[in-house]
């Protein structure tokens, strides 16, 4: 049997506590620094005491920004089996179980008791292709906001007539940004052109009416950097599947769920638009839809849901997009 570790990340430190029996709830715990060292140090002390090979060990952890991804990778890298859990789930666990307090030890021994009994998916870190690609992509998405918050500090310092030289700072702090922002997103093309792979996906899904070359960018690292089964998963982690909220008598209209990253969903809104003007087939579907009775938004919503079908659908088949009926 596999022994089950639960591991908790923090910037500078790790919590480990190890299962030893699941009924009884019998764990050993130990604190390592979140560095090489450490985690060298915590594959000796695993081998010490579960007396089993690194291979048979499951490590569960939350995804925690950027904190457990060099843990997560070393522990893959290993050989060990790797769980890499959403925080939301694991948070909903831990209230089911009664736990009142929260400090690292504790929820290392609740994401320990999380992977015995839920037992989640085991982890693959992303091809580095594909890793490159999300952090210029998030790089590119951070310029893009500092740009938009200067854009309106330069309109207020002009709405109040600030002095002449607060507004050459921020017209230079602008031109600036700006010129970085295109430097980035010429580097993410030729990122995209460099591996073949990924530029045979990305004319797959332009070849979708209504994806262009930005959402195909964001698409492309999403559905790549995911080990998906179905189209249905990778519109969930987007957050484009229906939520509906029902209780005795009371029925509730249905929303997006709104999970994941929100500028993926503000790309396919605005593709979601364009297709429902341009594209004959989702045209069609939008109209069998408001016939049924859905309003205009949730109809708009249902559109995004299968721009995301369709990009996983081109990209599992390989084949350019084909229009078939709604």
């Amino acid at each position: 049997m596999n022994a089950i570790i639960g591991i908790d990340v923090s910037k500078a430190k790790i919590d480990v506590a190890w299962l030893r029996d699941v009924a009884t709830v019998k764990v050993k715990t130990k604190v390592f620094e979140n560095s090489s060292s450490g985690f060298s140090a915590l594959q000796e002390w695993l081998s010490a005491n579960t007396k089993q090979p690194i291979t048979e060990c499951h490590c569960v952890m939350e995804a925690t920004g950027i904190y457990h991804e060099p843990l997560a990778l070393w522990l893959f890298e290993a050989g060990a089996q790797v769980s890499v859990c959403n925080p939301a789930h694991v948070k909903s666990f831990s209230k089911g179980l009664g736990v009142q307090h929260k400090t690292d030890k504790i929820d290392s021994i609740s994401l320990a008791r999380y992977g015995a009994l839920a037992m989640p998916s085991h982890w693959q870190p992303e091809i580095k292709p594909i890793r490159e690609l999300k952090a210029l992509l998030s790089r590119l998405e951070a310029l893009e906001v500092d740009l938009m918050r200067e854009q309106n500090r330069m309109e207020k310092a002009e709405f109040s007539s600030s002095s002449s030289q607060v507004v050459e700072s921020i017209k230079t702090m602008m031109e600036h940004l700006a010129k970085e922002r295109d430097r980035l997103d010429q580097e993410i093309d030729d990122h995209i052109d460099r591996h073949p792979d990924l530029k045979r996906d990305q004319e797959l899904l332009l070849s979708i009416p209504a994806i262009g070359r930005v959402t195909s960018r964001l698409m492309l690292a999403v559905i790549r950097g995911k080990d998906f089964k179905t189209a249905g998963e990778c519109a969930a982690f987007i957050g484009v599947i229906p939520k509906i909220q029902e209780s005795g008598i009371f029925r509730g209209r249905s929303a997006l769920s709104k999970k994941g990253n929100p500028l993926i969903r503000a790309k396919l809104y605005m593709a979601g638009i364009v297709a429902m003007q341009h594209n004959p087939t989702i045209k069609a579907f939008v109209q069998r839809l408001i016939d049924n009775g859905k309003n205009k938004m949730q109809a708009l919503g249902a559109v995004m849901r299968k721009l995301v079908h369709i990009c996983f659908g081109v990209l599992k088949n390989q084949q350019k997009y084909i229009p078939q009926g709604a």
